[in-house]
């Protein structure tokens, strides 16, 4: 996921990517406990994507 694609997006898609986005994490996080997650670098990359849609989300109220 890029930048580029979510600066298009309006506030509510925004804020549904990143309630799916929370969710695709905690499942990730569960997986790490339950030793089930064989790529940890998934983690990384949920939290990664988390900050850029806040940040659009952040640009878009600003607008």
């Amino acid at each position: 996921m890029n930048y580029t694609d979510l600066k298009d997006k309006n506030l509510n898609e925004l804020q549904v990517l990143l309630k799916e986005k929370k969710v695709l994490l905690f499942e990730l996080k569960a997986k790490l406990k339950t030793m089930q997650l064989t790529n940890t670098a998934e983690l990384r990359v949920a939290k990664k994507d988390i900050a850029k849609i806040q940040t659009a989300m952040t640009a878009a109220k600003a607008n």
